[in-house]
């Protein structure tokens, strides 16, 4: 048995030269958790590590019995073991194929594994090739993932296995594939027609398609009838998709497909189903700063302009009223067919705080709040519904002067006000302080009429006249002119602050809140009663003696 054992070795040896890398074929003949027994036939079983057994998807390609071609790595190591190599085999085999068909212009089967700098790494069996992304398509691509991890067919157009370097082209197979399936394809594309293409490439602006030798671009636009801000929301690299040819350029061989097209329209008659003044149901899909945009079919949104989302705040932020995706109720305001846009309330679903105001209060009434904020021209009061009501600064004080005035009130103040004016349509509300009181104006003019003697105080005075308080908040105006008979050049050479006068009350500019005042008229007042009185009581003419002993009393 022995030497039947040692002749069929040394016949072995004979046929075979055994040199490190000689190719051999043996016999699986154990299998345990780290290596695999086999016997090819040598002084001893070769030891091979169970990993090179393994396929791409990491399952054991080989059972006990099955014959296998492994590579001779070492006879014996010294400690009387064969070691062979599975692995070499692979790739000794992978390369006999590789030049096999380099020689004879033949395809090879491998699969995009990784990227490297200026293309691809390609497996080939056990070997690595190098595919550069110039030749991966007929077009340039800029995403490859729909290709990677499949199945490809490619050309070898160089290889050097001293240099371990093997370059592939894809280019070179498409090309003669395009060219068959180009020709046909050519015979039935027309506008109008639907076709079916894989998505090949996804850009900022649309997807290419491939539809068969020809690729067709499928614009952003044309996706969908809503609003998509990139094609992924819609379609994904090697997704099988229906598209219609919009558009096909045979000179320039170029195509445009729509996919959107399939479907019907939802602007078609958009006006009738949303007529102006219904409310709907929407959902946010987009913010903006201006505002935001509610989808409230499938392709058909309007903008929730900032304005049209608060009864009160004008120019609220939009995302803290709103986020993306949130379901909300709008109104319909507008419709645009022929521009497709639609502007939506979203403050009109809710009560109007101005209307509802002017239901409920009327002119005149007393109404109290804090003070909101103060302005040059007036102190703004924050009122019940979020609404503001403005004092203008007129409206203040009877006697203050208006600026003055204002500085006698601070922000958050609790002040009671009267209602003097409600416009709810352009959202205003007037209100008023002074008018708690009454005009002192008014009630003086009401006591004092037109030609009566007045007493006052001279309070301020200059060349032209001076003027003149005549009660508190009250004050009357005395020209030169009016201070006596004579010409007078220089009133302060006459009247002197603090002096008491006394004068006829002779006009009212009841807008402008004036009383003119005249010693003049009062004097021509008295000297006419006086003459009146003597006329009466003397029987004659009294003579000039008697009218001035009479003034002198």
């Amino acid at each position: 048995m022995s030497e039947s054992f040692a002749e069929l070795f040394e016949e072995s040896l004979n046929q075979t030269e055994m040199r490190t890398g000689a190719m051999l074929t043996g016999i699986v003949v154990d299998i345990d958790n780290d290596k695999v027994i086999v016997s090819a036939g040598l002084k001893s079983e070769g030891v091979i590590p169970k990993w090179q057994f393994l396929n791409a998807e990491g399952d054991l390609e080989v059972s006990v019995g099955d014959e296998v071609e492994v590579a001779l790595d070492l006879i014996e190591d010294g400690l009387g073991a064969t070691l062979l190599s599975r692995d070499k085999a692979k790739k000794h085999k992978a390369w006999g194929e590789l030049e096999t068909a380099f020689e004879a212009e033949e395809t090879i089967t491998g699969r995009i594994n990784g990227k490297v700098r200026g293309g691809f790494t390609v497996a080939v069996g056990a070997l690595r090739a190098f595919l550069p992304g110039s030749l991966v398509d007929v077009r340039p691509i800029r995403d490859t993932t729909f290709l990677e991890g499949r199945d490809l067919e490619f050309k070898v157009i160089k290889i050097d296995q001293k240099r371990n370097n093997v370059v592939l082209s894809r280019r070179a197979v498409v090309e003669k594939e395009y060219s068959a399936e180009r020709d046909e394809l050519l015979k039935t594309l027309a506008d109008g027609i639907v076709v079916k293409g894989i998505v090949k490439n996804l850009t900022d602006y649309g997807a290419f398609i491939d539809l068969g030798g020809i690729d067709g671009l499928l614009h952003i636009t044309d996706m969908a009838w809503r609003r998509v801000r990139h094609p992924s929301e819609c379609v994904e690299i090697g997704q099988e998709i229906e598209v219609k040819v919009l558009k096909f350029d045979k000179e320039k061989t170029r195509v445009s497909l729509g996919m959107k097209q399939m479907a019907e329209d939802p602007w078609h008659d958009i006006g009738g189903r949303y007529p102006a003044g219904s409310r709907v149901t929407g959902k946010v899909n987009n913010l903006t700063d201006y505002g935001c945009f509610v989808e409230i079919e499938e392709g058909v949104e309007g903008l929730v302009h900032v304005s049209e989302m608060d009864w009160t705040n004008k120019n609220v932020n939009p995302s803290k009223v709103v986020q993306l995706g949130d379901p909300v109720e709008v109104m319909i305001l507008e419709i645009d067919e022929e521009r497709r846009r639609i502007s939506l309330g979203m403050k009109q679903c809710r009560t109007n705080p101005w209307d509802e105001f002017a239901a409920t209060h009327n002119k005149g009434d007393k109404i109290s709040g804090k003070i909101k904020s103060i302005t040059d021209f007036g102190i703004f009061i924050g009122l019940d519904g979020n609404i503001d009501g403005l004092v203008h600064m007129s409206d203040i004080s009877w006697s203050d002067a208006q600026e003055e005035s204002i500085r006698n009130y601070q922000k958050g103040d609790e002040v009671e006000t009267v209602i003097l004016a409600v416009d709810a349509e352009r959202e205003r509300i007037s209100l008023g302080i002074k008018q708690l009181q009454q005009d002192p104006f008014q009630n003086y003019i009401a006591i004092n009429e037109k030609g009566s003697m007045v007493n006052g105080v001279v309070k301020e005075v200059d060349a032209k006249g001076a003027v003149i308080t005549l009660a508190e908040g009250i004050d009357g105006y005395l020209r030169a002119s009016e201070i006596q008979r004579d010409r007078v050049e220089d009133a302060t050479k006459l009247l002197t602050v603090g002096d008491e006068i006394e004068a006829k009350f002779i006009g009212v500019d009841k807008k402008n809140k004036s009383i003119s005042l005249s010693i003049k008229a009062k004097d021509v007042d008295e000297e006419a009663s006086v003459m009146k009185e003597y006329s009466e009581a003397a029987a004659g003419t009294p003579t000039m003696g008697d009218l001035f002993k009479q003034l002198d009393k």
